[in-house]
């Protein structure tokens, strides 16, 4: 495998972050600012450094390179499989009539990849439209919960305005893309960490439809949740992202933590990152900054155990809501990672609006907030 990565800042300038190698077909992840991306001669300016290359851009709430995280900046990352294939299918959730079917959606982008010998998937969604549960829930569908799937959905800083992604055109609102990998020698393995702690009692989730939850224990949650917030309250939907909901359903096994996008006065609602279902136990949740860091060396540690041969490309996708909470502190996760790692390993990634991989342990994968997700390959 042979690694370029390279930034552009705002000024244009584009750097080399590593040795400047001539690749053949590499696969090429563009992470960065949605303004930047937005950018007419964006796609053109990337394709004249990788004439051959298959280029996948994604916005951020952040993006994270071997080097730094940065907001106002596009990271580039190149890889040529030296041993290994990939093949690369997308869709568009706005370019139906019809109202977007996450599931669908999922189900239907993954049969698309070819499936002899597909080893593993990561996938970059829009974060705006898609439902992120759903999405999760019909790629498992498709690989009858057998494939080893991690990706996130992207960002756009704290603005929750618009988000972009694309393959080999200009970044664009509502596609997923799908990246699958091929080859007996590839070895990749994952983990996810949070480092948040639940407080204050249990509530039952006593109205819900999909992402908004509108009662729990017959009250109206917004209103219960501006009580335990308090003066906090008032920075409202933003400091939503500081508590997050701990929510364990009677047919999981497993907790997960939710995000509160956004809230609705009219009806008293709170509209969460993904699905919540009535019956479910909630809780909120908090976190400081080494409690986060933490989170992100032990999941470092647990992907690392996890291996045979030493990881060569490590993506980590960490939420909006780790990034507010680190804020001034905000590299000190990622480099947490790489002292676990070793410098040998190229890191790439970004801060997302939801992080998409199966819990430790098992293999379908789910859609996760608040966490950091770990995902190390080596040919």
């Amino acid at each position: 495998m042979k690694i370029v990565q390279l930034k552009k800042s705002k000024n244009d300038e584009i750097t080399y972050l590593s040795e400047k190698l001539i690749l053949i077909e590499p696969l090429v992840f563009v992470f960065g600012n949605r303004f930047m991306l937005q950018d007419k001669n964006i796609y053109n300016e990337i394709r004249e450094i990788f004439k051959d290359g298959h280029i996948v851009f994604g916005s951020t709430a952040g993006d994270i390179t071997s080097e730094s995280v940065e907001d106002e900046t596009i990271a580039i990352t190149a890889i040529e499989f030296e041993k290994s294939t990939f093949a690369i299918k997308t869709t568009n959730v706005l370019n139906s009539d019809i109202k977007i079917d996450s599931f669908r959606t999922g189900r239907e982008l993954i049969r698309q990849l070819p499936k002899e010998n597909l080893k593993y998937v990561f996938v970059l969604s829009d974060g705006s439209f898609i439902n992120g549960s759903q999405l999760t829930k019909g790629m498992n569908a498709a690989t009858q919960n057998n494939l080893l799937i991690t990706g996130a959905l992207c960002g756009d800083g704290p603005r929750f305005e618009t988000t972009l992604t694309s393959y080999n055109e200009s970044p664009k609102e509502g596609k997923i893309v799908a990246i699958g990998l091929y080859g007996d020698s590839l070895e990749v393995s994952f983990a996810t960490k949070g480092g948040w702690t639940p407080f204050g009692p249990e509530r039952i989730v006593t109205k819900s439809d999909g992402n908004i939850l509108f009662e729990l224990d017959g009250q109206p949650a917004l209103d219960l949740y501006k009580t335990y917030l308090g003066e906090k309250s008032k920075e409202l939907p933003g400091a939503a992202l500081l508590y997050p909901l701990k929510v364990k359903s009677s047919d999981e096994t497993k907790s997960i933590v939710r995000t509160i996008l956004n809230i609705n006065e009219e009806n008293n609602s709170v509209i969460l990152a993904g699905d919540i279902k009535e019956g479910s136990q909630v809780q909120l949740m908090m976190t400081n900054v080494d409690s986060i860091v933490n989170a992100a060396e032990i999941g470092a540690q647990k992907a690392l155990n996890y291996r045979k041969t030493k990881p060569e490309l490590a993506i980590l996708i960490s939420c909006i809501g780790r990034k507010l909470v680190l804020d001034q502190r905000i590299e000190e996760e990622v480099e947490e990672v790489i002292e676990v790692l070793g410098k040998d390993a190229t890191v790439c990634g970004l801060y997302s609006y939801g992080e998409i991989a199966p819990f430790n342990d098992e293999i379908s994968c789910q859609l996760h907030n608040q966490t950091m997700a770990i995902t190390l390959i080596s040919e």
